[in-house]
């Protein structure tokens, strides 16, 4: 019921004197946990799960057309009430989760929520057991019910894998086990300390100095996360084994052929499509990469790379610290150049208390935009310390903010978007702010800063993300075949590093830890390819965009308009694009390869 957060695990950092950073107003929810207005919508979603038991179990086949519309309308409500409380609890939780009170709250919530709507679970199986031809004699009978089709068409993609009535109730009680589990990860990240030059620092200013321009910095900081995560590894092992065991034992039940094909049905993408982008990107590892690494070497005069120097920033570089006011007025005038319309949505999130920004203690690391329900807003999570990959991630949180008010109007429902597209308009909103930059850069010197900096995050995006699909893939195929200890996790970590960073790298002792504070592994198992589709998707897309097509602003709009209702090919095809087509993705690459291409130029 909970809508998922957007995990974005790039979000860097920086320094003080930012400016007012803004906090979230979270009231627009509820006003506090006391708030009689949360207990008004508790006790009315426990009869209304209750009523809708009542009125509908067992009879879902006798139902008519418009007896099925107000049965799934009433379901859209219990959607909506559910989704609301869920999304203040855990935004609250969000803010400070090392904070026993809101953690208590939170677990108090999901389980109430899991209990009240356990009589719901009956909706998807029975419907499942409707023919085909009779659902859609329904469906034709009733416009307004057939406006619901890529609902039924989501659910019924499960009958293949559908349990019975009594196993389907069992495992939907049995989930708050496994969210107890993402609540020790996060409450273990959270908690952590680092000891840095004598100073003691959290998660995100720890890594924050693996981008800066002191390499001894850098060094300390990642010997420093490497020791932490160390003496933590088994925990972190411990909850990689239970959540991976868990899914197995899903998947076998429900004769999943693999992991990734739960994933893949949510994201309502082909397992052919995710392959074929898999492949294009690991057969681009060497004019990716490895090409552009081996320049950064070059740049940075080492006679190697070590795993300190990924994100360091170039010698040439400004390093001044952009304040939080400038990077507001960078992010909406590009949204503004694109279309007006878009910079009037994003307003809000910078005037209404819809953007939670600085670094506090026991805050969620990393950055998310929260979509709640249709009829409030979503809420944006940053870490922002002021260095210029901070102001690309809140353009690209923004994105996901534009995006979610666009895709309400298709109501609770309909409103969710895949994985896979739902980074379309946050990596499209961070194309639109880099340009804007590039076009202001006053000298060679400063473009190629630029271009080197979009093509790191680039690859972060495609190249890393699908090194963490790949860690994955072999994480659960590993864990299908017993208890793994630390250093098989290390070891699997390891076998896709060197392939995907290249070979101007050495990997220092503990870096085969670093697995362990990525929240995607365990929040949302095979997650991370999303990242690469929406990048190779995005870049494609504004290659349409530069060639001047016609109406292409409404075109896009219209595209966020649609969030669940629509499958990638039906949104892609005004554009004249197809991502089922393998010299797609290639396209995308091209573009990444393309940035290069004029970097090397810059050194003849």
């Amino acid at each position: 019921m909970l809508p998922t957060p957007l995990h974005d695990a790039n979000a860097s950092a920086g320094a003080k004197n930012l400016g007012d950073l803004p906090e979230w107003d979270l009231t627009d929810l509820y006003s506090g946990e006391d708030a009689p207005e949360l207990k008004r919508d508790l006790d009315w979603l426990e009869k209304a799960c209750d009523d809708f038991a009542a009125d509908y179990e067992g009879k879902l086949a006798g139902l008519d057309a418009d007896a099925l519309l107000a049965c799934i309308q009433r379901q859209e409500d219990i959607s909506r009430i559910a989704g609301r409380i869920m999304s203040f609890a855990g935004l609250r939780y969000y803010q400070h989760t090392t904070d026993a009170g809101r953690a208590k709250f939170l677990s108090d919530l999901q389980e109430k929520i899991t209990n009240f709507t356990t009589p719901l679970v009956f909706f998807n199986l029975e419907l499942n057991r409707i023919d085909e031809d009779s659902l859609n004699a329904l469906l034709a009978a009733n416009d307004d019910l057939a406006r619901y089709r890529p609902i039924f068409d989501n659910i019924r993609a499960l009958r293949p894998y559908q349990l019975s009535d009594e196993m389907e109730k069992f495992l939907h009680d049995l989930g708050v086990v496994g969210d107890a589990w993402e609540k020790l990860f996060d409450e273990t990240i959270a908690g952590l300390s680092f000891e840095i030059d004598g100073e003691t620092y959290g998660i995100e200013g720890t890594l924050n100095f693996l981008n800066d321009p002191d390499r001894e910095k850098r060094e300390a900081a990642a010997h420093e996360l490497a020791q932490v995560f160390g003496e933590n590894v088994k925990t972190f092992a411990r909850i990689h084994n239970t959540q991976a065991k868990e899914k197995e034992i899903v998947d076998r039940w429900r004769k999943m052929p693999t992991a990734q094909t739960g994933r893949h049905l949510s994201n309502q993408v082909e397992p052919e499509v995710v392959e074929a982008l898999r492949e294009a990107v690991v057969k681009a590892y060497p004019k990716l990469s490895h090409r552009y690494y081996e320049l950064k070497r070059g740049w940075l005069g080492l006679d190697r790379m070590q795993v300190w120097d990924r994100n360091a920033p170039l010698p040439m570089e400004d390093p001044r610290t952009i304040r939080w006011d400038e990077a507001e007025k960078t992010v909406m005038e590009a949204y503004g150049d694109f279309d007006p319309k878009m910079a009037e949505i994003a307003q809000p999130f910078f005037t209404k208390g819809w953007i939670d920004a600085g670094v506090k203690p026991g805050k969620a690391p990393g950055a998310f935009a929260h979509p709640t329900v249709m009829d409030v807003h979503p809420y944006v999570l940053l870490n922002y310390l002021g260095k210029p990959r901070d102001v690309m991630t809140l353009a690209h949180e923004l994105g996901h903010g534009v995006h979610q008010v666009l895709a309400a109007e298709q109501g609770e429902l309909l409103s969710s978007t895949p994985l896979t597209l739902a980074e379309t308009a946050s990596v499209f909103g961070e194309m639109l702010t880099f340009r804007k930059l590039l076009s202001g850069a006053k000298t060679p010197e400063q473009r190629k800063v630029m271009l080197a900096g979009k093509v790191e995050d680039m690859i972060n995006t495609v190249v890393r993300q699908i090194a963490f699909y790949d860690f994955e893939c072999k994480l659960h195929d590993a864990r299908r075949g017993g208890e793994l200890t630390p250093e098989d996790i290390n070891a699997l970590w390891m076998s896709v590093q060197g392939e995907s960073l290249g070979p101007a790298f050495d990997f220092m002792d503990g870096y085969e830890t670093f697995w362990a504070y990525i929240p995607h592994f365990v929040h949302s198992p095979f997650y991370v390819y999303a990242y690469a589709f929406g990048d190779g998707l995005v870049n494609a897309l504004y290659s349409v965009y530069e060639e001047g097509d016609a109406g292409f602003q409404e075109k896009y709009f219209e595209m966020l308009k649609a969030g669940g209702s629509k499958r990638h090919k039906e949104l892609l095809a005004p554009f004249g694009l197809d991502a089922s087509d393998p010299a797609f993705w290639d396209k995308g690459l091209g573009m990444i390869s393309g940035m290069i291409d004029e970097l090397e130029a810059m050194e003849k």
